[in-house]
């Protein structure tokens, strides 16, 4: 398995993540003082933190960087984790903009916490106006 791969955590952490996302500080506190850090600043990140997207790409975390930046559709880091060979990163990126084939994947190879985490992105993004100054990957 490749490392860095959200499948490498468990469920309940990964459900953690998803409450990171949603908002909740109290998780994310925990996360971040758990040893989870880099879901802590990945949750952080796809809200639309610059300085959580730095710390990715400071401490060894390109790949949920990149993953940040593709669920915005950003075509070079779609092309850094193909590259990589981080295609679930990919399919959740996808997922997380409600595309209909990621899903099925996700639900085919029996992924549903991905399919969650992607329904939480999805609902995240698509009530945020976005600011774009995130610096590109």
């Amino acid at each position: 398995m490749q490392t860095g791969q959200l499948t490498e955590y468990p469920a309940k952490i990964l459900i953690a993540f998803g409450e990171a996302i949603n908002g909740n500080e109290m998780i994310f506190d925990w996360l971040l003082k758990n040893g989870y850090s880099e879901l802590a600043a990945l949750a952080k990140a796809i809200r639309g933190s610059d300085e959580a997207f730095q710390w990715l790409m400071k401490n060894g975390y390109p790949q949920f960087a990149a993953l940040d930046m593709a669920i915005v559709n950003d075509k070079k880091a779609y092309e850094w984790l193909e590259k990589y060979k981080f295609h679930l990163l990919i399919v959740i990126a996808d997922a997380s903009r409600g595309e209909k084939k990621a899903i099925r994947w996700l639900a085919v190879h029996d992924l549903q916490i991905f399919i969650r985490l992607a329904r939480i992105i999805k609902n995240f993004t698509d009530n945020q106006k976005f600011d774009y100054h995130k610096l590109h990957f």
